[in-house]
């Protein structure tokens, strides 16, 4: 999953909108500001014209979604859509028993995690889990460097296995080592970095395998332990929501950032050569968020693509993703408050700010239900720096919902796209039976207006009666217990029955 900024502001993961500290506990704001609902009312309109979403733009998004998939599986840089393999051929059953770690690497903390699992009877008997902050010099070292110290981090947690985790007789710990880098995977238990990202500029690790570094830095340390599975995320999500539910075919991660994968027959894959699956099927990393045929976009999705590190890229991801919805939203409200004075005399030097605006403010706004928008008022006066009257507010959450509405709906069809897809090659297998979409990511979870704009565009297309089979479940951090279950899956142990 790739997430990337116009600028470089401090962007962290998406948390929940409730009031947050930039809305609570504000003095109850008296604004005079003059009336300016009739002046702005064409660029709302405007607005709302460039952003629709109805069922047949959907239905092309759909469509466009599963014919790159096609392209990008049938030879490399086919489509926008990498449809990266993920050599996971072997996905959790239940079966799985033993002691396993999973490692997340995917940001200025890594975490750690152990589960002890009991096979179809027990299930997962207990799991422990920690946290290590990266040092900043760290992060700007050399390969041997980070990797020494993420290594010291996972020794350290191995210690402290209570008595809850027993490893079987005549094994190793095994890890799934979730990283979320540009990688070229090239096993299920190797990959080559491409380039870090996310404030990272570590030297030596490009074009090395980096479960190759981990396990060098593992053993430097004398730490008994083996990469078992190398993951992204998205996969990690996947496997974790399968461990508990068969049906589980597509991850889906709305956070930050977006990426989906999901579960495809290894004989429609026209690009993949010499690999041999003993279950026929294996995961694809699609790397959605590079798609960009057919959405409707904006002046200001444009001029944000065009002020950001990458235009030209990633532009599902820019539409649909948290990181970006507030930045759109900022935008609107800047040309409506310098064009129609949507905010009175305000200065504009924060408005004028990139992401100031996030979009966890947006969903706090979208929750207020007061008769005069107080916190909307609120918002806009202290991370925007602008006064406003109630009418103001009004259109301000109509941007809002305006902007949150078409990601939501897109995100559904890119959803049905990848089912359509997965349809056409096996009729039925899809939408003749029940089919789980596993969801995770703090937009998902947290924005109640996203979320229901997502489900009624899947619904929509499919029709009633397909969309009863397909379930949209959330998965919450199924990532993290994901990898463990895919370094059990891939144990060269095979300490339990398949």
């Amino acid at each position: 999953m790739s997430v990337t900024a116009a600028t470089s502001p401090v962007v962290g993961s998406f948390h929940p909108c409730r009031r947050s500290a930039r809305s609570a506990a504000l003095p109850r704001l008296r604004m005079t500001v003059r009336s300016t609902a009739v002046s702005v009312t064409p660029l709302v309109t405007e607005l709302r014209k460039d952003c629709a979403t109805p069922l047949p733009l959907l239905r092309h998004v759909a469509d466009a979604m599963a014919a790159d998939m096609r392209a990008g599986l049938a030879v490399e840089g086919g489509s926008d859509l990498k449809m990266i393999l993920s050599y996971v051929d072997s996905l959790p059953t239940g079966n799985e028993k033993g002691l396993f770690y999973a490692l997340d690497l995917g940001g200025t903390n890594f975490r750690v995690l152990r589960v002890q699992l009991g096979g179809k009877e027990e299930r997962v008997i207990a799991t422990e889990f920690d946290q290590v902050s990266i040092p900043k010099d760290v992060m700007f070292g050399t390969s041997e460097e980070l990797f020494d110290f993420i290594a010291s981090g996972l020794a350290k947690f191995a210690q402290n296995e209570g008595n809850k985790f027993h490893l079987p007789t005549g094994t190793k710990r095994e890890i799934g080592f979730t990283f979320s880098f540009p990688v070229k995977q090239t096993s299920v238990d190797s990959g080559i970095l491409i380039k870090w990202t996310k404030g990272f500029s570590v030297s030596g690790t490009a074009g090395r395998d980096v479960v190759a570094c981990l396990n060098e830095a593992m053993e430097r340390l004398g730490l008994d332990m083996r990469v078992s599975a190398l993951v992204n995320d998205t996969v990690g999500t996947l496997a974790g929501a399968r461990y508990w539910d068969d049906d589980v075919m597509v991850a889906v991660i709305l956070g930050t950032g977006t990426n989906a994968c999901y579960v495809e027959r290894v004989d429609a894959i026209p690009k993949l050569q010499d690999h041999a699956s003993s279950s026929g099927s294996t995961i694809i990393n699609t790397e959605w968020g590079a798609f960009s045929n057919g959405l409707p976009l904006t002046e200001f999705d444009r001029d944000m693509d065009a002020a950001s590190i990458n235009p030209g890229e990633q532009i599902f991801e820019k539409t649909i993703s948290g990181m970006y919805l507030g930045e759109i939203v900022r935008r609107v409200l800047l040309k409506m408050a310098e064009a129609d004075a949507l905010f009175g005399d305000s200065i504009l030097e924060k408005l004028s700010t990139a992401f100031v605006l996030r979009t966890p403010d947006l969903c706090a706004m979208q929750q207020d239900t007061s008769d005069d928008l107080q916190d909307v008022g609120a918002i806009l006066y202290n991370v925007a720096g602008v006064e406003s009257n109630p009418s103001a507010r009004k259109i301000v959450v109509e941007v809002c919902d305006t902007i949150v509405k078409r990601g939501g709906r897109l995100a559904g069809a890119g959803i049905v796209g990848i089912l359509q897809k997965m349809e056409e090659d096996s009729k039925g297998v899809i939408f003749g039976k029940r089919t789980v979409v596993a969801m995770d990511g703090g937009l998902y979870e947290n924005y109640p207006q996203y979320r229901t704009y997502l489900s009624e565009a899947v619904t929509e297309l499919l029709g009633d009666d397909s969309a009863k089979n397909v379930v949209i479940e959330h998965s919450k951090d199924g990532s993290g217990i994901g990898a463990a279950l895919l370094a059990a899956a891939n144990s060269k142990y095979h300490s339990y029955d398949s």
